[in-house]
């Protein structure tokens, strides 16, 4: 029995199974997938959005603001790299211009600090490889980076660390409540009780509102992107924008917290909220549209793409409220972008909600809120890598050689909350197989450190999980 269970473990769920263990209650945090931060969570822009772009008076903008403001303190707890480089929309014409005064009206109404517009030479001034076709751009200081995978690890882990249960592979199928109770099960027959749920479910968020009475019309949106190498990193420092439309905030070329040069995303509808596949056409217009903004990106330094799914309401606004329909429920829907800079702030509101609602809320004397992320071996200098490695020699042992990564920090990985268990795992954890070789040098190690430390066979170690198998045999047996 738990006091609350939070259906899903992306980004907002995670965070939110946070602020719940600093009580002293009982925290269950159920995920459908095999770990943490496998749905939006771990495919988005990883944009902390300053909040100009939000219509004033919604959800959303007061959640995006809050949030924005609270990230550098819960990262710097949780030891998750955060930095507020800054956005800059750019204008193309005076069509564009017109829209940058809208926006910094929104943003003074939603409350985001420091805004102004500056000419195009302005703009080159402080970016020189935009456009010289840029007339003028809405800086915005507040907006910041941040990589949504390792927020959602660590905020999960720290929840763990104070008490809070993780249930992976729990796909809810089923939800009842009687007696004060609600019964949850799962497409594995498995079944938890709480007194109070929350619907933190993404993509899936109305079928789990709609076991609850609640109807609410989600649609898939696909976002394509482009992450080039470390050497592209340095083309631009700031979040660089195209004016948004009703289609989204456009496609946007920024550095990441890890160096590298991340372009996208595209915007378009789908009926599938698992179909996560790259196409020519969509990678063709991130090319296309990046270089509008950024003539010198260079789209051959490309390692990898991706495409990411949004939760998108036809109201374009979030849901944070209680169930209208059922008891001790509180719904969380359509947590699209901004989602990932509100998170911080949607998880207090929920706190907030669940005590409004009869939840007893006392706090723990012995929570935690700091957690210590693996040691990046990458970051350190030559006199504490050397300490390192004298406390545990595992870490003398490169393992990635693109992004020198050690043998102890994927050991670490393995074993910290909440743990990975399989090949992509351990590489959102430790970037070991994200440089340019994408694991070609690595991944046999990997798959050794794995199986040993988990006690299987290396036939046993999978890629992503279900039947994702790296290895069916050895080709050749030992004489």
């Amino acid at each position: 029995m738990y006091d609350v269970a939070v259906i899903g473990a992306g980004v907002v769920g995670a965070l939110t199974a946070r602020e719940l263990s600093r009580y002293a209650i009982k925290v269950a945090l159920l995920e459908k997938a095999d770990d943490v931060a496998m749905g939006a969570s771990k495919a988005n822009s990883a944009i902390v959005h300053a909040g100009f772009d939000c219509i004033p008076g919604t959800t959303m903008a007061k959640m995006n603001v809050k949030g924005n403001q609270m990230m550098e303190s819960v990262t710097k707890e949780l030891s998750v790299p955060f930095k507020r480089n800054g956005s800059m929309v750019l204008a193309f014409g005076s069509e564009d211009e017109a829209m940058l005064r809208e926006l910094v009206d929104r943003g003074e109404k939603n409350g985001v600090p420091g805004m102004k517009i500056l000419s195009g030479d302005e703009a080159r001034e402080l970016e020189p490889a935009l456009s010289a076709e840029v007339t003028a751009a809405l800086l915005a200081p507040s907006g910041g980076i941040v990589c949504p995978y390792e927020l959602t690890i660590a905020a999960a882990g720290n929840a763990m660390d104070n008490g809070a249960e993780l249930f992976t592979g729990f796909e809810v199928k089923g939800a009842s409540f009687a007696d004060g109770v609600w019964t949850l099960q799962a497409a594995d027959g498995r079944t938890e009780k709480a007194k109070y749920i929350v619907n933190a479910a993404g993509m899936y968020s109305d079928i789990i509102a709609g076991m609850l009475g609640d109807f609410y019309t989600l649609r898939p949106r696909r976002g394509e992107y482009m992450l080039l190498d470390r050497e592209q990193g340095s083309t631009v420092s700031h979040t660089i924008f195209q004016c948004p439309s009703a289609a989204g905030k456009g496609v946007l070329v920024t550095p990441t917290v890890d160096g590298n040069l991340l372009l996208g995303p595209t915007s378009v509808y789908q009926d599938s909220r698992d179909d996560r596949s790259t196409t020519a056409e969509g990678l063709s217009d991130v090319a296309r549209l990046a270089a509008k903004s950024v003539p010198s990106v260079n789209t051959r330094a490309v390692i990898t793409s991706f495409t990411g799914l949004r939760a998108s309401r036809p109201e374009h606004d979030f849901v944070i409220a209680p169930s209208a329909h059922s008891p001790q429920a509180v719904e969380l829907v359509g947590i699209e972008s901004p989602g990932l800079s509100s998170a911080p702030a949607i998880a207090v509101e929920v706190v907030k909600i669940l005590g409004e609602m009869g939840l007893s809320l006392t706090e723990k004397a012995g929570f935690n809120p700091h957690r210590e992320g693996i040691p990046k071996f990458r970051e350190m200098s030559t006199a504490q890598r050397q300490a390192l490695i004298e406390r545990d020699p595992l870490f003398g042992h490169i393992i990635c050689r693109c992004e020198t990564v050690t043998e102890g920090e994927i050991v670490q990985a393995l074993h910290q909350n909440p743990p990975a268990h399989d090949l992509d795992g351990v590489k959102r954890r430790t970037r070991t197989g994200m440089g340019r070789c994408s694991g070609g040098f690595c991944t046999p190690q990997a798959v050794e450190i794995i199986a040993r430390e988990l006690g299987i066979s290396p036939t046993e170690v999978t890629k992503c999980g279900g039947e994702s198998y790296l290895l069916t045999g050895k080709a050749k047996e030992s004489c």
